[in-house]
């Protein structure tokens, strides 16, 4: 059986990186599975890609379509027509693709008109926001899937109310926790953390990307200013992306407590996410994370395709206005963590259940 895997963007690699791991295990109990790993060069900066693979132990990728960056229509158009030429010059029997990026949906389609079955872990998440991209990857993409593999019960029955047969959704589990579980004795202090006078519980980590709240100057600005307010006398970390680094240029913020430092790689992210005292972010994956080392966190957005990390796990959706965020930061302050588990299956075994479904199809 030949699988390429497709990797796009920075969570992309987290989650290639346990299914590599499956595979070559597979290997070597004698199994007759291969596989080729395509990098479409979706995010090209070092600290946001290349760090991951030589962190994570991912070897280097037999191709990498760099695509680099561009509007959705020409990243996407892109990556099609590069991906394209990668299987009529390299044949396989499957294309596994992960999560939400347009990496994932474009060589989804790619394999399908070239009449390739396709795998899709994460498969069925969903938010029901539309304006977000990320949510017309996922159902194009599990539009045209043969093999579905979920991270919760809740993914599997979106799947089954889009008519998905039953036979071919897989609840495994989380392979973004896979990883975790395998690098939580590698993680590192990073560089900055004596300069910074940090402790475990001292401080708190926000990450900001998405445009909603970040593309405008004046109410990133005013959003940044809340959220230094409602830190009391935490310090707050914020890897700060290039894009929104730029959208700041030069503005004196007269910040008391964030503190801007570079993006992290993923030992460093996750050492700096075990030992906070909490996390505010408008990222998915994160509230995932942090539901599994028991990290309070308040996701920005005002809605979430990752239900089961609010329901069982550490996350709290409070919208995009920061008075809605110091008010729901502040019950959390007064009434401390609330009770929280680690959702079925998010064990750290879900990749080698992928490979050993699949195995089973060929």
């Amino acid at each position: 059986m030949k699988i390429t895997i497709v990797a796009g963007a920075r969570p992309n690699f987290i989650k290639i990186a346990p299914i590599i791991k499956a595979i070559e295990k597979k290997q070597d109990e004698g199994a007759n599975v291969s596989y080729r790993l395509v990098h479409t060069g979706q995010h090209y900066d070092k600290n946001l890609s290349d760090t991951f693979f030589e962190e994570l132990n991912i070897p280097k990728p037999n191709s990498n379509l760099e695509v680099k960056s561009g509007s959705q229509a020409e990243q996407t158009g892109a990556i099609m027509v590069a991906f394209e030429k990668e299987l009529q010059q390299n044949p396989c029997d499957l294309v596994l693709v992960v999560g939400d990026v347009n990496s994932t949906m474009a060589c989804a389609i790619v394999a399908k008109k070239q009449n390739i079955k396709v795998a899709h872990v994460e498969a069925g998440i969903r938010s029901g926001d539309m304006t977000m991209p990320e949510e017309i990857n996922r159902i194009v993409t599990d539009s045209i899937t043969d093999y579905f593999f979920t991270t919760s019960t809740s993914a599997s029955e979106n799947l089954l109310k889009y008519g998905v047969e039953k036979s071919n959704i897989h609840f495994v589990g989380n392979v973004m926790i896979d990883t975790l579980y395998q690098n939580l004795d590698r993680i590192l202090e990073p560089v900055f953390w004596k300069e910074y006078q940090l402790e475990t519980g001292n401080y708190i980590i926000l990450t900001l990307h998405r445009p909603s709240n970040v593309d405008e100057e004046q109410s990133l600005i005013q959003l940044l200013k809340g959220i230094d307010k409602l830190a009391g006398d935490k310090k707050v970390i914020f890897p700060i992306h290039p894009r929104t680094k730029a959208i700041l240029g030069e503005t004196n913020l007269d910040l008391k407590n964030i503190l801007f430092v570079e993006p992290q790689g993923y030992l460093n992210f996750m050492y700096l996410i075990k030992n906070s005292f909490a996390v505010i972010t408008d990222s998915g994956g994160i509230s995932e994370e942090t539901t599994v080392m028991g990290i309070p966190c308040f996701t920005m957005r005002n809605n979430t395709e990752r239900p089961e990390t609010q329901s069982i796990g550490t996350n709290t959706l409070v919208g995009t206005s920061v008075e809605n965020l110091q008010k729901l930061f502040g019950e959390f302050l007064q009434n401390g963590k609330r009770k929280a588990r680690i959702p079925e299956l998010w064990d750290g075994k879900a990749s080698e259940r992928i490979i050993e479904i699949l195995l089973t199809k060929n």
